[in-house]
């Protein structure tokens, strides 16, 4: 695609998604906030796998970290339910929550920058179930099984919630809660999406890159290779922790059930679908994986073969029938188009004619 065509169409998807708050119902709102916390958990996870080489099965862990972070740090102290809590400024909770997580991955970059493919995958896998066993133990801070209510964010005195100013209007549409997350939630995945494609186009990215398709390679041009795999960890885990704040703002309650190995391999498809070192087709992906179940789940009663969650009606969930989906599609990613849907919108050189010797 070439550059005019390609900005025209990035600008009508930019006024798309400004002004969905104005036709979209909270339905639509909340699928594409959960999907916006995909976008940019599947950017790091991109950076990391796709980029760097190096596999991980614990997005989870560092999204349950980025989320739960945020929930202790903006929670009240002191509460009457035994949860305790600094009662920080929300804005102040997530950047303080982000940054927790980037800690959490600065402690294992080490061992990320030793082990790689199969053996720190196996690492990483371990730290879902070690999380697991501290969310539904650590009940002053998770709440346990149950889990905990999140405190809605606020930018400068200023509710992301349904809350105050009431009967705030827009052009004459009502601004409640998911109107005014969704803008915050916009904001993020733009700096995400900028932050990823500078770090790729500047020297940082060509030293990942050389990582990942040359080891021996990219020490003998001078790159640290250790170190800079632990520092893709880290940034891994920050966009981790971003994703996982927003999706707690996103759920209002965060429970342990969330954080499982499950959601390690939905974010793995996520990459494999859209081309392992695509940060937009990542984006994309996510968007896709992400929507697919919501999708599924509310026109479940119009779909033949489906059964809603809870009804004991024959047949898989919207949720079951998601990952089989796309789990298909994995499938069919890998055997037809090795380089994802990012790969697709490639245009391919032109064959130009060979000279034929007698």
């Amino acid at each position: 695609m070439s550059e005019l065509p390609k900005r025209l169409t990035v600008g009508l998807g930019v006024l798309v998604l400004l002004a969905l708050p104005f036709y979209a119902t909270g339905f639509w709102l909340q699928s594409g906030l959960f999907a916006m916390a995909a976008v940019i958990g599947a950017i790091g996870l991109s950076l990391l796998t796709g980029t760097t080489g190096q596999l991980s099965l614990g997005h989870a862990f560092f999204l349950a970290v980025g989320a739960y972070g945020y929930v202790w740090l903006a929670g009240p102290a002191g509460a009457a339910d035994g949860l305790t809590g600094l009662g920080l400024p929300p804005l102040l909770a997530f950047g303080l929550a982000v940054a927790l997580t980037g800690l959490a991955g600065g402690l294992l970059s080490p061992i990320a920058g030793r082990l790689r493919g199969m053996y720190l995958g196996v690492a990483t896998l371990a730290l879902v179930f070690i999380g697991q066993h501290v969310m539904l133990n650590a009940h002053t801070v998770t709440g346990g099984y149950n889990g905990r209510s999140v405190q809605p964010m606020d930018l400068f005195g200023f509710a992301l919630t349904d809350g105050s100013p009431r009967g705030l209007l827009v052009l004459g549409v009502p601004f409640g809660g998911l109107e005014r997350l969704w803008y915050f939630g916009l904001a993020l995945v733009t700096v995400a999406l900028l932050a990823a494609r500078n770090l790729l186009r500047g020297r940082p990215g060509r030293a990942l890159g050389a990582v990942r398709d040359s080891e021996v390679a990219a020490a003998v041009m001078g790159v640290p290779v250790a170190r800079y795999r632990s520092a893709a960890f880290v940034v891994s885990c920050l966009y981790a922790g971003a994703g996982g704040a927003l999706l707690a703002l996103v759920f209002r309650r965060v429970v342990p059930e969330t954080f499982g190995l499950v959601l390690s391999i939905d974010y793995l498809a996520m990459i494999v679908i859209g081309g392992l070192g695509s940060v937009g087709g990542a984006a994309v992906a996510a968007v896709l994986v992400t929507l697919l179940p919501q999708l599924l789940t509310g026109y479940a009663d119009d779909l033949p073969l489906l059964a809603r969650p809870g009804s004991g009606s024959a047949g898989p969930t919207p949720g079951e029938a998601a990952r089989y989906l796309y789990g298909a599609a994995i499938v069919l990613v890998l055997t037809l188009a090795p380089q994802g849907l990012a790969g697709l919108t490639r245009r391919r050189p032109r064959k130009t004619p060979q000279e034929h010797t007698p």
